[in-house]
C-alpha cells in the first residue's frame, strides 16, 4: 500500500551533552519517510529544499525506495535550518536558531500520480498546509497528522478544522493538556475524539506511548537506553514506524495499531542511539525484529 509523506527536509545542528552535530540532515519528512522505509517500499515524499541541499542525500533516500519526486528545489534559497542544544536530561532543549528559508514560501501541490496514496502522514507544519494537503488527496484509507504547541497556540481555530478530517493525531503529553484543557490525559483523548480523530497517540518521551482507540487503551514503555545521543528526531521516526506499520500490513484493527505503536517505539529507541538518521541508514530485518522481541519482553511476563 502507498504511504504519502508530507513533511520538511532540512538540516540541523545539534548539540547534546555527548557530543555536537553540525549541518546534519533533518526534518520531519526525512525521518517520517526513513523510518517507515522499512515496513513499506511504496513512500512518496512530499518537501521543499534550497540550493544547498546535497544531491547525494536525495539519491541515499531514493536508494530507501522513497520516492522524492515530489520535492521542490528552489535554488534561489536555502533550505530549512535548525539549531537546538538538549540539556543534560534530554527533556529540554533551547531553540538557539531557526531559519525558514524555503519552509517560508512552502505550499506543496501533490502531483497526480500521488493524489491517489492509500494513507497520508502529515508531518508537524502550519495546518492551513495540512488542510490544503487533504483537500488535494483523494480519500486515502487514513490521515495520520502531526502537531506541537506553536499551532496550538497560534492557529488553534484553524488546527481544529483540520482536525475534523483527520483519522489519527499524534501529540505529546503537554499538547494534549493543551489543546484540550484537561491534566488527566484520558480525558484529554476522549475530548480530542469530539474534534474528529478516531486514534489519538499521545508521546510521553522516555515514559513511552499511550494509544486511544475507541473504548482501548494500550500503554507501550520506551526502551531502556544507557544513552541517548539525539532525541530530535525520536516522535517523527516513531511516526513513521507506526504508519509504515499499518501501510504494510493494511490492518488498522485495535490489535495491530497496538502493533503499530511497538514497531513505532522500536524504530525512536533505534533513532535516538545515534546523532541526526544515522542509526536510520543502514538498519536491516534482524536488528528491527531484535529490539522488536526485546519490547515484547518489556510488556509480558
Amino acid at each position: 500500500m502507498s504511504l504519502l509523506v508530507v513533511g520538511t527536509v532540512a538540516f540541523d545542528t545539534i548539540e547534546t551533552p555527548f557530543g555536537k552535530a553540525d549541518m546534519t540532515i533533518g526534518g520531519s519528512g526525512t525521518y517520517i519517510s526513513l523510518s517507515a522505509s522499512y515496513f513499506t517500499n511504496n513512500i512518496n515524499l512530499v518537501s521543499i529544499i534550497g540550493n544547498d541541499f546535497p544531491e547525494k542525500e536525495l539519491k541515499f533516500l531514493q536508494s530507501k525506495g522513497i520516492n522524492t519526486s515530489g520535492i521542490v528545489q528552489r535554488n534561489d534559497m536555502k533550505s530549512f535550518y535548525w539549531h537546538g542544544k538538549y540539556h543534560y536530561d534530554m527533556n529540554t532543549r533551547d531553540s538557539l536558531a531557526t531559519e525558514l528559508n524555503v519552509l517560508s514560501v512552502f505550499n506543496p501541490v501533490i502531483p497526480e500520480n500521488l493524489k491517489k496514496a492509500d494513507y497520508l502522514c502529515l508531518g508537524n507544519i502550519d495546518p492551513e498546509i495540512q488542510m490544503s494537503i487533504i483537500n488535494q488527496v483523494e480519500k486515502p484509507n487514513l490521515i495520520m497528522c502531526d502537531t506541537m504547541n506553536f499551532w496550538i497556540e497560534t492557529k488553534h481555530k484553524e488546527l481544529i478544522e483540520t482536525l475534523k478530517k483527520v483519522d489519527i493525531l499524534l501529540l505529546n503529553d503537554s499538547e494534549a493538556r493543551e489543546l484540550t484543557n484537561e491534566y488527566n490525559l484520558v480525558t484529554a483523548a476522549r475530548k480530542i475524539f469530539t474534534m474528529g480523530p478516531k486514534i489519538v497517540v499521545i508521546k510521553k518521551g522516555e515514559n513511552g506511548a499511550l494509544l486511544f482507540h475507541g473504548e482501548s487503551i494500550f500503554f507501550a514503555p520506551a526502551y531502556p537506553l544507557e544513552k541517548v545521543f539525539d532525541p530530535t528526531g525520536a516522535g517523527d521516526t516513531f511516526a513513521g514506524g507506526f504508519m509504515g506499520w499499518i501501510a504494510k500490513t493494511n490492518d488498522f484493527s485495535t490489535e495491530n495499531i497496538k502493533l503499530a505503536i511497538i514497531y513505532g517505539s522500536v524504530m525512536a529507541s533505534i533513532c535516538v542511539e545515534d546523532f541526526s538518521i544515522e542509526k536510520l541508514r543502514n538498519l536491516n530485518t534482524d536488528q528491527i525484529n531484535k529490539r522488536f522481541d526485546d519490547f515484547k519482553n518489556l510488556i509480558t511476563y
